[in-house]
């Protein structure tokens, strides 16, 4: 009888807990399909009386965002495949291989995760700059293409794989390269789809970078498109709610699809040091 109680109190728990996690998505989407009346009332009202699907018309006649969010998914999956690229060859040379210094070399690599990006801002912008990639797809992602993060992740995962399966591909004649294509990554699929996820949604999230070395507004992002909906003279909420809901769907498609990816490749990654 306790343990009935015990668990119906923490379902009870968990549901208040996801509903007060959820609530802000689900008004954002309420807010956009309604009327500008509705959306500027006060004290606002939770439910639309009636649907404005030509919300979301008018927020592409207002800005760009097609281009805003096709510009957003270029740089978010070209920095997903670089990240899987230098993180899963550097966590291999960290986890399979062996060379003088490994251990503090990784040290110093994952201490890089303690600095602040803020720390890191204006070096980068000033080399960006000396380099003229101002306003460029080379300066919104190339600073991005490597992460101590996905190293350090996928470095726990290869250090799962049994050495029995290392030792075997050896005598069958397979170098470091055979072993790590067709062997290593084809096992770390679960690692490999997290740290894909994670990086994918961390860029297409990315405001003050883009922000900061951007001019040109065919090189904008959804994150900065949302804030040119709002005026000094008078904001329609509404539409400003459309154009949250259009560049948070792709995110919470991804989440949700890849959530179950992303539990297990954390929980993978996590069992061995």
């Amino acid at each position: 009888m306790k343990r009935h109680l015990k668990s119906t109190l923490l379902y009870v728990l968990l549901t208040i807990a996801a509903a007060l996690i959820l609530y802000p998505v689900i008004y954002t989407f309420f807010m956009a399909v309604m009327s500008p009346e509705e959306a500027s009332a006060y004290p606002p009202s939770f439910l639309p009386h009636s649907f404005h699907m030509a919300n979301f018309t008018e927020v592409f006649e207002i800005v760009p965002i097609a281009a805003f969010i096709g510009n957003t998914f270029l740089i978010s999956g070209l920095t997903m495949i670089g990240q899987l690229i230098t993180a899963s060859l550097a966590a291999y040379a960290f986890a399979k291989m062996e060379f003088k210094g490994k251990n503090f070399i990784f040290s110093m690599f994952v201490a890089t995760m303690m600095i602040p990006w803020e720390v890191t801002i204006i070096p980068n912008y000033l080399t960006v700059r000396s380099w003229n990639w101002l306003d460029t797809y080379q300066g919104l992602t190339v600073p991005f293409l490597a992460t101590a993060f996905g190293t350090f992740l996928l470095r726990q995962f290869f250090l799962q794989l049994p050495k029995e399966l290392f030792e075997a591909a050896r005598m069958d004649g397979c170098g470091h390269i055979r072993y790590f294509v067709f062997h290593v990554l084809p096992l770390s699929r679960p690692a490999l789809g997290t740290l894909a996820v994670y990086s994918f949604l961390n860029m297409y999230n990315s405001y003050l970078w883009p922000l900061l070395i951007t001019n040109s507004e065919n090189m904008r992002t959804v994150q900065i498109g949302i804030s040119m909906l709002e005026f000094q003279e008078s904001t329609s909420w509404n539409l400003v709610f459309a154009g949250t809901a259009l560049v948070i769907l792709p995110s919470l498609l991804l989440l949700i699809f890849g959530l179950k990816q992303l539990v297990r490749g954390m929980a993978a990654g996590a069992l061995k040091g």
